[in-house]
């Protein structure tokens, strides 16, 4: 069986391949005979209900530098394209979601993942937010106040941009003399509300990213933050290590599942600290790469494994 795979993602050749998802996804779709194309959300158009693109026929090397030729583009309205997977990278912003509005009119026969409307409905830190009690306590908010009697709280605090990636624009704050101005200094440069939550000196013992297929955990990387730094974000600098599930991994595992499947959210990546539930990414979700370079199993092996037995 030969699939045709659209990848609508940020252009390949600003991909670091090392690390990339996405990548990965490229190349065991290719070895499996696939045929993949490569197109950038810009290209996307919508008219009288019917949605085009210009893509381009895809072929991926795993050698930095050099990891891709791309054939000439040519226009698809869709109809022979099997599967659209949705890979572009966040800030979640209007034209995120304008792009997943445009999707939601793809020919029937394109299964698109993740699901536009529900990645729509579920950006990188709100839809745990249906998981209070798995989460720690938790303040979305633009109001300054708010934040400064979150932190007379808890006295440790993280500020998070809501629509970032790879933790960045992320912040810790504790009591100091100017802490008033350094709220408010971040919120200035802030366009939606933030996330505030208490700093879990847990981290130290490492962020948890178990990629889900499915509804099932299939991987589980823990990055451990470096020396001086408190985020574990691999972009920051966290080292990886494999890691298995813990119990507490297990049971928030089980307890999102069921919303996962009903909002047909197949391939996601969570974040946990200790027993707490702190990310569901469903936009753009890494770390499979890490995963299987550390021993671990093969999660692009087992996604088109999946996707080709819905053929």
């Amino acid at each position: 069986m030969s699939l045709n795979i659209a990848f609508q993602m940020d252009h390949i050749e600003t991909l670091s391949i090392s690390g990339d998802t996405t990548f990965a996804l490229c190349l065991e779709a290719q070895k499996r005979g696939h045929k993949i194309f490569h197109y950038t959300p810009d290209q996307l158009t919508y008219k009288n209900g019917k949605v085009t693109s210009l893509i381009e026929p895809l072929k991926v090397m795993d050698d930095e530098g050099k990891h891709f030729n791309l054939g000439g583009p040519f226009e698809t309205d869709f109809t022979d394209i099997d599967f659209v997977l949705m890979r572009q990278e966040p800030p979640f912003n209007m034209h995120y979601i304008t792009y997943t509005h445009i999707l939601e009119h793809l020919p029937e026969n394109v299964r698109v993942i993740n699901n536009p409307a529900s990645v729509r409905n579920a950006p990188e830190k709100l839809l745990v937010t249906f998981f209070k009690d798995l989460m720690p306590e938790t303040l979305i908010s633009l109001n300054a106040d708010s934040v400064l009697k979150f932190q007379k709280i808890h006295k440790d605090i993280v500020l998070k941009p809501l629509y970032g990636k790879g933790g960045e624009g992320i912040i810790r704050l504790q009591e100091n003399e100017d802490i008033v101005g350094e709220v408010k200094n971040f919120i200035k440069d802030q366009d939606e509300p933030i996330m505030v939550q208490p700093f879990l000196p847990e981290v130290k013992y490492g962020d948890k990213r178990i990629i889900i297929l499915d509804g099932e955990p299939v991987g589980c990387l823990n990055r451990i933050p470096a020396k001086g730094e408190f985020r574990s974000n691999l972009g920051v600098g966290g080292i990886p290590k494999l890691s298995e599930l813990s119990e507490s991994d297990i049971k928030i595992c089980d307890a999102i599942k069921p919303t996962l499947k009903e909002m047909n959210l197949v391939f996601v990546g969570i974040d946990v600290i200790g027993k707490f539930l702190t990310e569901i990414n469903v936009t753009c979700p890494t770390g499979v790469r890490q995963i299987k370079n550390l021993g671990g199993p093969d999660i692009p092996e087992m996604f088109w494994r999946y996707a080709e037995d819905l053929y």
